[in-house]
């Protein structure tokens, strides 16, 4: 099948957005490719779509577990067999996902950078017939990017035993720095950068300076019909700017990461 073909089966689309096809038949030439594309810009398909085009199975790397899951789900979903490790799971139930990818037919490995170091996960992806090697929040392997992961600087350790498999990495956040950080870091073979554009004609951005952010607040809540997420700098606050405007009389609840 071709990249459209998989494109139209697995996901229902008749096209390929922004760069992803780019992407994709870069991926196809075997070449280390980083691709800076924006949020939601489906990025996951430009690794999924090559590697179900491919023999073996693929090796994701990403930070979060909460995103390998949501990505796991949805392969499933349709009939695409994929698994992840993470520290959450008995060293059993690891040792019979990395047994799977051996023999059951899994498309996708998921895990994190750490559990790459762990070296029982080594001798068994040593042993897999891995066709590409996708590192997801590629920007956590830079010192210059946020979220900086040192773990992610020893990815480049598998090529030892991979030396001739293409590596995608991908991220939505990247300056000139992090850039070349990811791509020496990773060994690229060649220096390879396909990037989208940033632009996104249905935002609009305004400052307002102002002497009450509440009420700037509530003035700008008044001439909204529809919802609205209000982004604040951390927990307290956002539960305080909820409890003020429920006084407020507006619906309205905070959300963050200790819920």
């Amino acid at each position: 099948m071709q990249a459209l073909d998989i494109l139209k089966k697995y996901w229902g689309y008749n096209t390929f957005r922004l760069k992803q096809e780019e992407v994709i038949n870069s991926v196809l030439k075997s070449k280390d490719t980083l691709a800076l594309l924006p949020t939601s810009g489906g990025k996951s398909i430009c690794f999924q779509v090559p590697a179900l085009m491919k023999d073996g199975i693929c090796l994701v790397i990403s930070p979060l577990i909460s995103l390998m899951e949501d990505q796991i789900k949805y392969l499933k979903s349709k009939g695409i067999k994929s698994v992840s490790i993470s520290s959450s799971m008995s060293n059993n139930d690891i040792q019979t996902a990395l047994t799977n990818c051996l023999y059951g037919g899994i498309k996708f490995l998921y895990l994190s950078p750490e559990k790459l170091r762990d070296q029982s996960v080594k001798e068994k992806i040593n042993q897999m017939n891995v066709n590409l090697i996708a590192v997801d929040e590629a920007h956590c392997i830079s010192n210059w990017g946020h979220n900086f992961r040192p773990s992610y600087r020893l990815i480049s350790e598998i090529r030892d035993t991979k030396k001739n498999i293409p590596i995608l990495a991908l991220t939505a956040t990247a300056n000139k720095s992090v850039v070349d950080d990811i791509q020496n870091n990773l060994n690229f073979k060649g220096k390879n950068l396909i990037k989208s554009t940033f632009l996104r004609e249905n935002l609009s951005y305004v400052a307002i300076n102002c002497n009450s952010k509440k009420k700037t607040l509530l003035n700008l809540l008044n001439k909204f019909k529809s919802s609205v997420i209000i982004y604040v700098s951390s927990r307290k606050e956002s539960n305080e700017i909820a409890l003020f405007l429920k006084n407020k009389n507006i619906s309205s609840t905070s959300y963050h990461a200790g819920i």
